[in-house]
């Protein structure tokens, strides 16, 4: 038997990159593997809906409907528990938050993911989410599509540009492969991830996402995520109520922000207390279900109850399996109550430690907050009627926009997953409303906030990108030669004969940054040997300009060698010590040689 090593494969591997530049371009060699990224985050998608479904099916089959049910209290606890099992002992990495962990590793990681997010995030999810957790399926699938990018990229040893661009296939892919919306993929890859449109970008983006819905209709036929036809055509009457909702939608998704983020500060507190989190987080999201059974995994088939719902009988279904059964009267306040409630379910979800995303969240609350605004204007007879279930759809795409601070991709998405097109200036005219309202109070998307907050968001003005991925560690020189202050004159000088810097740092016995000798300041001394043992560093160091940290922004790095008008900065701890220098003119370098790179073609 022939053992085949991980030498030889790594062996192989190269002797495939060798051929691959000889015989074929990096353009075309890029178009190849966003082909086989569509197709693997396709079947990524597939497999964990799939798997999402035969356990809600194992689990909730024989439900009555017209009581509630206690099972309801037990489940969530059980999946949030295994799924915690499950990251602590087999992943043993944190993959929550996994559209912010992408946008992390683009502007920090230099678009390297880990492997086990290919599969990782995938598990998980489908054990939160078929076990009740209130979170969405996309965000994990968009980390998972994204690790293949990555992941394909590290392995074929290509540069971090086309990392960047390969992640941002991934993350295309899999929105168009779970929504068979390729245009949605697009868009949402520029609006979210940041990925620059160029004609380097749009060819590879563009066969990801194609790729990916095409093997979607492949493996499960033509039918949508989400099915509507289209009863009341949209009305120019109606363009004032379409605003309101954007505004109502923009304060919806507000509110959904900054709920989530309380939350998530609560459960944050109990980093350190696994059970309490478990008991915290299980108890809340199992009380919320057994109150508002719509509240009960991604929430999608209620979704479907409004919005292809035409008679009161249809949409009374949300009620079934609650306390609130065989009350009709009580549905509006039902509607609120569960738009009120969906946000701490999903933080309930991921604090106690379960694995899911805001995707699915932000379009559940849009679609019944749209439905709310919809009854509530219809009842009060406000002049023009406007129908629920139209309203319902462009709702989630007006919270969903809000809350993601991208209006195309709400649009894009909304439209090409009901086939909504016929509405497709009202979903223009809510998306745009509803972002508007919230810049006002948010700047930045649930997803780069995070990242925003540390100076670590890659945005698309390209200044302030090259400054995000730069990396102060790549540019800090650790060899120097250092004095200390009691050193005398005469000493000092045949130090500076050794060294190659104008300046030479003073420090203590701990390495605590004291000061600086510059040589140009202390030339008038240098040559008088008369002086060598009457002075001593002490007397003649000067204090540093500036001092830089290990984790300062870039920007920030920038802005300081401005103000102060040196060459060389010190780096130190947040203790003082000294780590080393950077130079101004090795930054500027860089930073012109990541200008040029960023912004070629």
């Amino acid at each position: 038997m022939i053992e085949v090593t991980a030498t030889d494969n790594y062996n192989r591997i190269d002797r495939f990159i060798n051929w691959r530049k000889n015989y074929i371009s990096d353009k075309q060699f890029t178009l190849i593997l966003a082909f086989f990224i569509g197709l693997f985050a396709s079947v990524a998608a597939l497999f964990l809906h799939w798997l999402i479904k035969q356990i809600q099916y194992i689990l909730t089959d024989g439900f009555a409907q017209n009581s509630a049910n206690w099972l309801y209290l037990v489940f969530p606890v059980i999946g949030i528990y295994l799924t915690s099992l499950f990251v602590k002992y087999i992943v043993k990495d944190n993959i929550s938050h996994g559209i912010t962990r992408i946008l992390y590793a683009i502007s920090s990681k230099r678009s390297r993911l880990k492997v086990h997010n290919c599969w990782s995030s995938v598990i998980a999810s489908a054990i939160t989410i078929g076990f009740g957790g209130s979170v969405g399926a996309e965000a994990p699938i968009v980390l998972t599509g994204s690790a293949i990018g990555s992941n394909l990229g590290q392995l074929f040893k290509l540069d971090n540009k086309t990392l960047m661009l390969l992640v941002g296939c991934g993350a295309a892919a899999a929105i168009a492969g779970i929504f068979k919306a390729p245009i949605a993929g697009l868009v949402f890859t520029l609006e979210v991830l940041m990925v620059d449109l160029s004609m380097a970008s749009l060819l590879p983006i563009l066969t990801a996402s194609v790729t990916a819905t095409c093997f979607t209709y492949i493996f499960i036929g033509s039918d949508a995520l989400f099915s509507f036809h289209l009863d009341d055509a949209w009305l120019v009457d109606r363009i004032p109520a379409s605003i309101l909702l954007g505004v109502f939608c923009g304060l919806i998704s507000l509110y959904f922000i900054r709920t989530m983020n309380a939350c998530e500060r609560v459960f944050s507190r109990l980093k350190n207390h696994r059970y309490a989190k478990l008991l915290l987080g299980g108890s809340m999201l199992s009380l919320l279900i057994f109150l508002f059974p719509s509240l009960y995994g991604e929430g999608y088939s209620a979704l479907n109850i409004l919005l292809n719902g035409k008679t009161e009988e249809d949409w009374n279904l949300l009620l079934n399996n609650s306390l609130f059964y065989g009350n009709a009267e009580l549905l509006i306040l039902y509607v609120a109550l569960v738009i009120l409630s969906k946000v701490f379910a999903t933080s309930a979800t991921n604090g106690g430690g379960g694995c899911g995303g805001t995707f699915a969240p932000s379009l559940f609350v849009g679609g019944f907050s749209g439905f709310l605004f919809a009854r509530i204007w219809n009842i009060n007879q406000f002049g023009v009627y406007v129908p629920e279930k139209n309203f319902t759809l462009l709702g989630m795409c007006g919270v969903m926009a809000g809350v993601m601070h991208a209006p195309l991709t709400g649009i894009f998405l909304i439209a090409e997953i009901t086939g909504g097109y016929m509405l497709f200036i009202p979903l223009i005219i809510v998306a745009v409303s509803s972002v508007i309202t919230i810049s006002v109070f948010e700047p930045h998307s649930i997803y780069a906030m995070r990242l925003a907050q540390e100076g670590k968001l890659i945005t698309h003005h390209t200044d302030h990108s090259v400054l995000t991925l730069m990396s102060l560690e790549s540019v800090i020189e650790k060899e120097y030669i250092s004095v200390n202050e009691d050193m005398e004159l005469g000493k000092l000088i045949h130090v500076i004969s050794q060294s190659h810097n104008n300046f030479i740092p003073v420090i203590d016995g701990a390495r605590t940054l004291l000061g600086e000798i510059d040589i140009t300041k202390i030339r008038h001394i240098m040559f008088r040997t008369e002086l060598y043992h009457r002075f001593t560093v002490r007397q003649i160091m000067t204090p540093v300009a500036a001092v830089l940290g290990v984790n300062d922004p870039m920007e920030d790095i920038m802005k300081k060698f401005e103000k102060t008008n040196t060459y060389f900065l010190p780096v130190v701890d947040v203790d003082n010590h000294l780590i080393g220098f950077v130079s101004r003119t090795r930054i500027y370098n860089m930073y012109r040689k990541m200008v040029a790179d960023f912004s070629a073609e």
